[in-house]
């Protein structure tokens, strides 16, 4: 009987399970989707029901097609701000969970930036003032859940980011790891411990928060689950794009990576330093092995894989996400259309939350196969536009790109993204890497694995897309799309 590793990989549309062997090869996945809750424009939730029945679904699936397998460990990777509160005893959530795309607290965050708190939240968090993160969704359920706050500051409640909330499933353990926390606005990046300061500044109470663990660390074994035997061990734990960046086998300060999932995101690793940003990107924690903490900066653009989805289920030009490639190529080029994807505000390293998607350049001749093609460049170059900030902020120029995620598969996405940088981007074998990031971290906190350099010999190139385009054309896609950016 083979012994595998089982990373569930929780994200914002779907859940997926993946079991990996000791030469680090993909044994079987298996996705399972869930609902969105949309309660009003700019209002995103799930219910946690819902999630709970995609992991099992999920999980069953993957060791059906499996056959006969022992799981050694288990890892958990999430979509990383989204957050709830459910009851100790109960294990029932008091609301749904507000989702990382959230916007209801746009006004808090003004606010407190108005107050003057933007500087000394960021000195401590790596992060800005934006309702992205999970410290004021935290706030907003306690003041509007009756009975919240003081059920939170009596220890009865517990407070958690998607990750937490598995592990108290799996295993019964109240913990997170410092990459989930550090995008809370509760933690000290700096001190890696939660802060009293921010804390009292959002109003937590530090009664209702995690534990925090290393993120190769054994947490708990399974008890009491109909879909895994009892004793297995939760042993690794990273958020979405830290688990990705691991998995992407970026252990060398300055290598980076980008993920196109729902949204995009690009880390960097910047080693042992916590280097600040002056161009809009956050300092975030990558992760922490044996207690050495490792940095990154970050960039994310929340819409990137959704603007094809919202093309299928919004707009119907597609009736499915593979489509577009194809619609995308049937013409040279957009026709002059640029589009812009804030389609829920803009993220790095513009931080508008107010921002709203727009096409612009349409003409009489303009054809939903231009459309389709200007969304795939809006992507890229939001993209491009956050790697030019970290380029910046690192005081090194960027040497290759190596890129994940559903639709990093689209060749077309990833020759223009090459061509938009003018540098290489390389494609994996395995594009699931947040999920294999999440294996391998559980793989060493059980010594499934003895060591990362494990995973770096395993990893393996699909294909390296070369720049192709010219300077001149380069630049007269910049300009035209930093006018398009003004317009939103």
């Amino acid at each position: 009987m083979p012994d595998v590793i089982l990373a569930i990989d929780q994200g914002t549309t779907g859940t997926t399970a993946l079991l990996l062997d000791h030469d680090v090869h993909v044994v079987a996945t298996h996705n399972v989707e869930f609902k969105n809750y949309y309660p009003r424009p700019g209002l995103v939730e799930h219910d946690t029901a819902d999630i709970w029945v995609s992991v099992q679904q999920a999980v069953r699936g993957a060791l059906a097609k499996a056959g006969d397998v022992q799981v050694r460990a288990i890892g958990i990777t999430n979509q990383r701000e989204t957050c709830l509160f459910w009851d100790r005893k109960t294990g029932q959530p008091i609301h749904r969970a507000l989702v990382w795309q959230d916007r209801r607290t746009a006004d808090r965050c003004a606010s407190l930036r108005a107050e003057g708190h933007e500087d000394r939240v960021r000195a401590l968090t790596g992060l800005v003032l934006d309702p992205y993160f999970s410290g004021t969704k935290a706030a907003w359920m306690l003041d509007h859940v009756t009975g919240a706050r003081a059920a939170a500051a009596g220890g009865e409640l517990c407070f958690g980011t998607i990750d937490t909330w598995l592990a108290w499933k799996l295993c019964g353990v109240h913990a997170t790891d410092p990459s989930n926390a550090s995008r809370t606005l509760l933690f000290d990046i700096h001190r890696a411990e939660w802060s009293d300061e921010l804390l009292d500044l959002l109003g937590v109470p530090a009664a209702c928060l995690p534990r925090i663990c290393d993120n190769a660390e054994v947490l708990g074994t399974t008890r009491g689950l109909s879909f895994l035997p009892d004793g297995v061990p939760v042993a690794g734990m990273a958020g979405d794009q830290q688990a990705a960046l691991f998995g992407q086998a970026c252990f060398a300060p300055g290598s980076a990576k980008c993920t196109y999932g729902t949204g995009a995101f690009v880390l960097m690793n910047t080693g042992s330093t916590a280097r600040p940003s002056a161009n809009g990107l956050l300092t975030t924690v990558a992760w922490r092995l044996g207690g050495q903490l490792t940095y990154a900066l970050e960039g994310s653009a929340f819409i990137a894989g959704a603007a094809v989805q919202w093309l299928r289920d919004g707009l119907g030009i597609i009736s499915s996400a593979s489509e577009v490639e194809g619609l995308a190529a049937s013409v040279p080029d957009s026709g002059g259309v640029m589009f812009v994807p804030a389609l829920a505000g803009l993220g790095a390293p513009h931080w508008r939350p107010e921002a709203r998607g727009l096409f612009t350049g349409i003409t009489r001749g303009t054809t939903r196969a231009h459309i389709a093609r200007a969304v795939l460049e809006g992507v890229a170059l939001q993209v491009g536009d956050i790697l030019r900030a970290m380029e910046q902020d690192a005081g090194q120029p960027l040497a290759e790109l190596k890129v994940d995620g559903g639709a990093a598969d689209n060749d077309l996405l990833m020759g223009f993204q090459a061509d938009i940088l003018g540098v290489s981007c390389v494609r994996p074998t395995v594009l699931e890497t947040t999920a294999l990031g999440s294996a391998f971290l559980a793989g060493l906190g059980v010594g499934f694995w003895e060591h990362p350099d494990a995973i770096s010999a395993a990893w393996a190139q699909d294909r390296c897309f070369e720049p192709a385009m010219d300077p001149d054309t380069r630049a007269t896609f910049l300009s035209r799309w930093a006018d398009a950016l003004a317009k939103a």
